[in-house]
């Protein structure tokens, strides 16, 4: 079965890799606009590097009428607790020689100001209560809370009433860095072909069925022909699902936001200091994406602070992209979509619109708020970030990410953003499930899927606290991520 997957960033390069692992037997090609894999959305800097698990994400525990929905978070934190497996196996296989040439192990902290406070208690009361976030630990305590995130802390005066939560065993990812390495395992050990330079403008049916992938390779017109054909190109996935005549292609728009940060880099010394990522509190109208942070970041060997991100309405698909490739995207059913999300979502629309002019000055007067002091000890400069495209299904705006697959399975896209990257394995492990469901039937694929996840249930790691601990100690060990004794549970 010859397969070709569009887009060599960590879901393009991670579904391949399983594909492969599951069934050897298929010709599988991935073609990549850049030069390199893992140049989009995946590169180091056009993502915060978060290892997303809901330990310090507020928006993964909204709150009705001061009630904590949990639900959100336990899926989310299981569904990384599989990409960790995957990760942890590719470590084991000598895939992977090093793990922190990727994934360093990073404090999670939440931080909130007085008015907060009672609704982070309730968060860590409902959290911690659960085996998935049992090791977070909560305080009002301005030194223990200093002693967690100095940076947020010790140029703020000690009268102001502050909360936080911590858990210990969070991770910084280098999602760049793990593209390229499962790339190189691709194609030197598995057999797998990268074609870069490849502009994809369409792919359509031919008459016998298959499908045909027309595009440029160095402006040169080339076409590809596939039995299946998998989409992970980010934000470029909408225009080629709107090209494909799929019945389905007429329910979905893309609503892009844009990010900046702002970046500074510190030596080994300062980073020893703040080896934290420590999230805030959403402005009102902000996306999900747009929830202030501050973040130790680690990137071939060197340490960075970055803050933000400071969100932007910028009608691109993909960095590196133009205005007219999104005009071209459009299609007269998406303006109803369009205008609809406008009026129903218009502080988000008032919110980006406000943040895309946003200059240096109001850039660090929002890094001083979040932590005093902060903009005059670094040398710091505003960075783009990458582009994130929203999903617009049946004219409802929506912050998730979607599987979508034809009828037939001959067609799989993947839409949206976070938490993305960082539960790429569990989801494409979903997508073979529902685009190439034979490769599951054989005995070896059985017993290979075992290997790479001892335990892929989401259920079974919600609900049976024995099996996840085992499992998380096994793979958190095998990727160097180790907690303290002081963030181990009482004993019962």
């Amino acid at each position: 079965m010859n397969v070709i997957v569009i887009g060599a960033g960590i879901m393009g390069t991670t579904f391949a890799a399983l594909a492969k692992e599951m069934a050897p037997e298929l010709d599988i090609t991935i073609l990549e606009r850049t030069d390199s894999v893992g140049a989009g959305n995946s590169s180091a800097f056009n993502n915060a590097g978060t290892g997303h698990e809901a330990n310090c994400e507020l928006n993964y525990t909204p709150v009705d009428e001061e009630v904590i929905s949990v639900d959100k978070a336990l899926k989310i934190h299981a569904q990384f607790n599989v990409a960790k497996q995957y990760w942890a196996y590719l470590v084991r296989q000598g895939i992977i020689n090093d793990p922190k040439t990727f994934i360093n192990q990073t404090k999670h902290c939440t931080i909130v100001p007085s008015q907060a406070i009672d609704l982070l208690k309730l968060r860590h009361r409902d959290m911690s209560a659960h085996h998935f976030f049992e090791q977070m630990r909560y305080s009002e305590d301005f030194d223990e809370i200093k002693r967690w995130i100095p940076y947020t802390m010790e140029d703020r005066p000690r009268h102001e009433k502050m909360a936080a939560t911590v858990v210990e065993t969070g991770t910084d990812i280098n999602f760049g860095a793990l593209t390229s390495q499962i790339a190189s395992h691709l194609v030197q050990d598995l057999g797998v072909t990268i074609e870069h330079g490849v502009h994809v403008k369409r792919a359509h049916r031919s008459p016998t069925g298959s499908w045909l992938v027309e595009a440029y390779r160095h402006g040169e017109p080339v076409q590809y022909k596939a039995d299946v054909l998998f989409v992970g190109a980010g934000g470029g996935a909408f225009p080629l699902l709107k090209k494909s005549h799929l019945p389905f292609r007429s329910r979905y728009a893309g609503f892009p936001v844009g990010g900046r940060f702002l970046q500074a880099e510190i030596s080994a010394e300062e980073a020893k200091r703040y080896t934290a990522k420590t999230y805030g509190k959403a402005k009102v109208g902000a996306p999900p994406m747009s929830v202030p942070h501050l973040d130790l970041r680690v990137v071939e060997s060197k340490h960075y602070l970055l803050f933000g991100p400071f969100a932007s309405f910028n009608p691109i698909l993909e960095k590196g992209r133009g205005f007219f490739d999104y005009l071209r995207a459009l299609r007269v059913h998406d303006i109803p979509s369009l205008l609809s999300v406008a009026m129903e979502h218009f502080p988000l629309v008032k919110y980006l619109l406000s943040e895309s002019f946003k200059g240096s000055k109001s850039m660090f007067e929002e890094l001083e708020q979040f932590a005093p002091g902060m903009s005059k000890k670094f040398d710091w400069k505003p960075i783009q970030a990458g582009q994130r495209v929203q999903i617009i299904k049946d004219g409802d705006l929506q912050m998730g990410t979607e599987i979508v697959v034809s009828e037939d399975k001959t067609y799989g896209t993947l839409l949206g953003a976070s938490p993305g990257a960082s539960v790429s394995p569990e989801v494409m492990l979903r997508c073979l499930e529902q685009l190439l469901p034979s490769i599951f039937s054989t005995e070896e694929a059985q017993k290979k899927r075992k290997e790479i996840f001892p335990e892929d249930d989401l259920e079974t790691l919600i609900h049976n606290a024995e099996r996840y601990r085992a499992i998380r100690d096994e793979v958190n060990g095998q990727l160097g991520i180790v907690p303290r004794d002081s963030d181990r549970p009482d004993p019962e």
